[in-house]
């Protein structure tokens, strides 16, 4: 089963609440061909488990990493990858887009 917005939402607070330490990445720019649309969610916690997709699947990978940075840190990143950028072919991003993903950390 796929996961919609507001599962991906709940999940993250039910999470939260449970005291594990949770980072919320959504996609906040897209241009040209982008695999999610603004708006989209993905909840990391801190050991790596997720719900949802910012990309379709290419960039989780490294937005997952850097949501653990983020919920050790509580310092809110913004992530960006495109075709142009070499990180974007290593992770897989060679839609012809770019997208721009805000990574936070959610407190229970």
């Amino acid at each position: 089963m796929i996961a919609n917005e507001d599962d991906i939402l709940r999940e993250a607070e039910t999470w939260a609440r449970d005291g594990r330490g949770v980072a919320l990445a959504t996609v906040v720019e897209t241009w040209g061909s982008a695999p999610r649309p603004v708006g989209s969610h993905l909840v990391i916690d801190a050991e790596g488990s997720f719900l949802g997709s910012v990309s379709g699947g290419c960039v989780e990978g490294a937005v997952i990493a850097d949501a653990i940075d983020v919920i050790e840190s509580g310092k809110p990143k913004m992530l960006e990858f495109g075709v142009a950028d070499e990180t974007a072919w290593q992770v897989g991003l060679s839609c012809g887009g770019r997208i721009r993903v805000y990574v936070e950390r959610i407190d229970g």
